[in-house]
């Protein structure tokens, strides 16, 4: 006596696998045969994807051609349902821009031509640049004045020391933006500022926001971005920011992080028209200060004893770097 019949136990041969897996194949065909088929058209081209759809297209056929697949499908739909979704997909109404709180739509202006590799726009020629900010702005717009004015560039030196952006007690930024471009016209502006930030900005509901939270930076990148808008004069101009170098004193670091972050956000909707020029990795990399850095192999200062600004050595360093981002786009 075998084991199976002691034990009183079913015995199955091979051919019972076998007629087994037979009936759950009819079965599968007759009651769900279309998602073999729909399985191999997900499939990659290549010959699986055609053995599938050899076997899936006829049993989508009997599936939809016998009564069975569809109640089937409605009483095992609450064994893994579909989630519901509440409308607003791509391609709905509620994609395009509303007022409120829609999502503001992306413009082509977000992109820069060159990251498709496309040609770059003929340069123009730079007759008018402006120069603009605090005292970070200085010695800067002399340095790029003794090497555009030779060539016949108008520099505007306009900066406003001991202001900023979160400060209004001596200037509005955005009122003197605007007074700038009306002024001047400036085919290209430079702006260099943020020594003196990290004033309370009033928030969207008039109270005002302490420095320096992800709310401070957001109010603080709205108005960059304002004047952004303002300097861009509708596409007219290119505009040139440069974030601040690390300074030395850490209080004053916390406040360059969050202002530095606010520029690189507002910058983004127009990358075509914004070059954001990062001084942090030429005068102070890795986020860390020095007061000195190698310039045609020595090492030589570039900060003011303030710790904050850039000296005239300094300077020339950046104007080297503006100088180089704006023969992307201009000629002189």
């Amino acid at each position: 006596m075998s084991r199976f019949e002691r034990e009183k136990l079913l015995r199955f041969r091979a051919r019972d696998s076998v007629w087994a897996i037979v009936a759950t194949a009819v079965a599968l065909v007759l009651l769900s045969g279309s998602s073999i088929h729909n399985a191999g058209e997900q499939m990659a081209d290549g010959p699986w994807r055609d053995i599938v759809l050899a076997i899936g297209s006829p049993a989508k056929w009997i599936a939809d051609t016998l009564p069975f697949e569809s109640p089937i499908h409605s009483l095992t739909a609450g064994l893994s349902p579909d989630p519901e979704l509440g409308g607003g997909g791509f391609g709905s109404s509620s994609e395009a821009p509303k007022a409120g709180n829609a999502i503001p739509p992306v413009t082509p202006d977000y992109f820069d031509p060159a990251q498709f590799g496309e040609s770059a726009t003929p340069k123009q020629p730079l007759h008018s640049l402006l120069v603009t900010g605090d005292s970070l702005a200085t010695p800067l717009d002399l340095e790029l004045a003794r090497s555009l004015a030779p060539a016949g560039v108008d520099v505007i030196r306009d900066p406003h020391l001991a202001t900023g952006i979160s400060k209004s007690d001596l200037v509005d930024w955005g009122e003197l933006s605007t007074s700038q471009v009306d002024r001047d016209h400036p085919d290209a502006v430079v702006v260099f500022i943020g020594a003196n930030e990290g004033f309370p900005i009033p928030g969207p509901d008039g109270k005002d926001i302490s420095c320096c939270t992800p709310e401070w930076a957001a109010a603080y990148a709205n108005r960059v971005r304002q004047m952004m808008v303002t300097y861009t004069q509708g596409g007219a101009a290119h505009v040139y920011w440069l974030t601040v170098p690390t300074p030395r004193d850490d209080g004053h670091q916390e406040i360059e992080r969050v202002v530095n972050a606010g520029i690189e956000v507002a910058a983004q909707p127009y990358r075509n028209l914004v070059d954001v020029l990062d001084t942090v990795p030429i005068f102070t990399p890795g986020d860390t200060y020095r007061d000195s850095m190698q310039i045609d192999g020595t090492d030589t200062i570039v900060r003011e004893p303030d710790g904050i600004h850039l000296n005239e050595a300094g300077s020339a360093v950046a104007a080297d770097h503006v100088l180089e981002a704006l023969g992307q786009n201009y000629s002189w």
